[in-house]
């Protein structure tokens, strides 16, 4: 059995981090429709020392719309050693996740909510039909394989392995598979999930196993031999994505989610 997936969140943080949500909607004059945690601590993974990644999206008064200067569609906050707080205004949110956007679909499934409103409850669902695209499987290819690239990078250099950068390949190796073995569905944001219905054989899921309870206890930089099991695996998903060359159209929701805009915008979805 992996390791809790949902790490213990401190009242104490989750009320800092609702005082600051609430500071950034008097500030901007938005109402915030929802806030998730979309980091390690969300993946399943962190550190005791991991920063807490807040994601949001949030809806301005109607009025701001119908400028003939569209104004800025991002709020980012000043990233701290504890904080990293950013967020998009909802006219972007809808367009990304038309493309389809993978992040955005990821903070909608993250399992640690700050914010929640029924106008998210409605993006899931118009998020979960944009699950057949390949978008999903090239976004988790070239995000995994970035991480490998620095993980050879730094074991090149040093003979050992950043635990941490391991744990971001791996991830979205899983994501892969869950593509693989389960197409249309779009994959889970949690690493623990993704691992449940990963098929893992005993060797691989004792390793993530050691490795989880290990980084949990350890820094963000804690380093150490190589794992050529879970390397296997890293490499083994993303070759197969790979040669999937072929992109899937996304499903046209354009209709729909021009009307899901103007209903949150005027308040008909709150």
């Amino acid at each position: 059995m992996l390791l809790d997936s949902l790490p213990h969140l401190d009242p104490v943080i989750r009320k800092e981090i609702d005082l600051k949500l609430s500071g950034i909607e008097r500030e901007h004059a938005v109402r915030i429709l929802f806030a998730v945690e979309s980091g390690s601590r969300a993946w399943g993974f962190p550190s005791p020392d991991s920063d807490y990644d807040v994601r949001f999206v949030y809806v301005h008064e109607e009025g701001w719309y119908l400028s003939l200067t569209p104004g800025r569609d991002v709020i980012e906050q000043p990233v701290t050693e504890i904080w990293d707080i950013n967020g998009w205004d909802i006219r972007k949110a809808l367009n990304l996740l038309l493309k389809p956007n993978p992040v955005l679909v990821e903070w909608l499934s993250s399992p640690v909510h700050y914010r929640w409103s029924d106008a998210a409850d409605q993006l899931v669902k118009l998020g979960r039909r944009t699950g057949d695209s390949t978008a999903y499987l090239h976004h988790y290819l070239r995000l995994g394989s970035q991480q490998k690239h620095l993980a050879e990078i730094a074991y090149a250099k040093t003979g050992v392995t950043h635990y941490k950068r391991l744990f971001y390949a791996l991830r979205p190796a899983m994501a892969i598979r869950w593509i693989r073995t389960r197409p249309g569905i779009v994959p889970p944001m949690n690493f623990q999930k993704l691992c449940a219905g990963g098929g893992l054989t005993v060797g691989e899921k004792r390793e993530i196993v050691r490795l989880l309870a290990l980084k949990m206890k350890a820094e963000e930089n804690a380093l150490g031999p190589s794992v050529l099991i879970l390397d296997s695996l890293i490499e083994a998903e993303f070759e197969w994505a790979r040669k999937q060359a072929s992109v899937l159209p996304a499903a046209d929701l354009q209709a729909e989610a021009e009307m899901l805009f103007r209903a949150i915008v005027r308040g008909a979805v709150s």
